[in-house]
């Protein structure tokens, strides 16, 4: 990988890691929002619920797992 290459990975990666706050930040404010890929509502699971706290879509495309600090 030459220094190009690198550049644009951390480019890359950077606006992801950008993208997925600015849609956790919709999501927790309770702003309805579709995932990019199937169209169904992205849902948040709580640290009460029994399962995994994330953001989560109905067909599971949109996967984010959170951690909660009570």
């Amino acid at each position: 990988m030459n220094e190009q290459q690198f550049k644009d990975l951390k480019k890359v990666s950077a606006k992801s890691f950008n993208d997925q706050k600015a849609l956790i930040k919709k999501v927790l404010a309770g702003r309805n929002v579709a995932c990019q890929h199937c169209g169904t509502q992205i849902k948040a699971v709580l640290p009460d619920d029994n399962s995994t706290p994330g953001l989560y879509c109905a067909k599971g495309c949109t996967n984010i797992a959170l951690d909660f600090v009570l």
